[in-house]
């Protein structure tokens, strides 16, 4: 499969090298390939490294085998989620790695191809899965729950304050006729969410989108696996980079950094420390890192990336 439409500027890439610091030699994970250009950086700044790509988006993967085919065997690319990477890791004889990158969220390939169903920006198939291979579509959530769970879905990962009203036009919505495309969606959302669309804020369907996203890929619960598994790779020194794209995918690798940066987990009353707690790791970034005011203006998609980065402890 050749992807010839497939564009990527990697976000906060000087910060992604500088917080990685891949090393020659070393053995590196990119857990979210995408256009390969992270994948590309770390392997021209540590020579003689080996990295491991993964994507669960077959159209990713098919351009980052072009991409990175200069590289030669020094890379080897898998369809997979990068919860799974420890199963992956296993065949391949590496019992550790030296870094690994997430770089979370949808990709903006994936947004700007109509037919995935991403974007209200085009009349396409309520899809958005980014495996297309598995799962349920958009279409069949919001055709299929009842109104309580979709009220909760749109208020918990979207964070709409419309949720009710929108999952209440919904469920009356379908009863005349199924909900199967973007625009049919976004419309709907549109005429419920009181003073409807104005150009300076942002469309009233974006948070509904981005919860049903979330919804039908597992995000949350890819982002809360996949830490806790990659932190668990790492060899002694190995260092963790993650990039997120909105509040609740940070709060929670901000809240899975601090508890495995934790020494000490004795009860505040005692006055000697008695578990032996010792941290797994240490906070690189204490605070989120974000894009600078230059790379925002060349890259818009960086403008709400935060990136924070941990070490394994020796």
């Amino acid at each position: 499969m050749v992807v010839e439409s497939y564009s990527h500027l990697p976000v906060l890439p000087e910060e992604v090298i500088h917080w990685l610091d891949p090393q020659p030699g070393g053995v590196f994970l990119d857990g979210t390939l995408g256009g390969a250009g992270h994948a590309r950086l770390i392997l021209d700044r540590a020579p003689g490294s080996r990295l491991i790509g993964v994507d669960r988006d077959p159209a990713a993967l098919a351009h980052a085998a072009q991409v990175l085919a200069p590289y030669g065997d020094r890379v080897s690319l898998h369809h997979a989620e990068f919860d799974q990477a420890a199963a992956l890791l296993a065949p391949l004889g590496i019992t550790g790695l030296d870094g690994m990158l997430l770089d979370l969220g949808v990709s903006s390939h994936q947004l700007d191809t109509p037919e995935r169903g991403f974007s209200f920006r085009h009349e396409a198939p309520l899809d958005m899965r980014m495996n297309p291979q598995v799962g349920m579509t958009a279409a069949e959530v919001v055709n299929q729950l009842e109104e309580g769970p979709l009220r909760q879905l749109f208020f918990d990962l979207g964070e709409e304050r419309y949720s009710r009203r929108i999952a209440a036009r919904i469920v009356a919505q379908r009863r005349q006729a199924p909900i199967t495309t973007t625009t049919q969606l976004a419309d709907l959302v549109r005429d419920v969410v009181p003073g409807g669309h104005r150009p300076d804020r942002i469309h009233p369907a974006t948070r509904v989108f981005q919860a049903l996203r979330i919804y039908v890929n597992d995000e949350l619960g890819q982002v809360k696996r996949g830490v806790v598994a990659a932190i668990d790779l790492l060899k002694p020194g190995g260092r963790l980079v993650v990039i997120s794209f909105h509040s609740l995918e940070d709060r929670i690798v901000k809240q899975l950094f601090r508890a495995r940066a934790q020494g000490c987990i004795c009860p505040p009353r005692l006055p000697v420390c008695q578990c032996r707690h010792q941290p797994e790791v240490e906070l690189l970034t204490r605070k989120g890192i974000k894009a600078a005011a230059i790379e925002i203006e060349k890259n818009q998609r960086s403008r709400s990336a935060i990136l924070r980065a941990v070490k394994r402890c020796r």
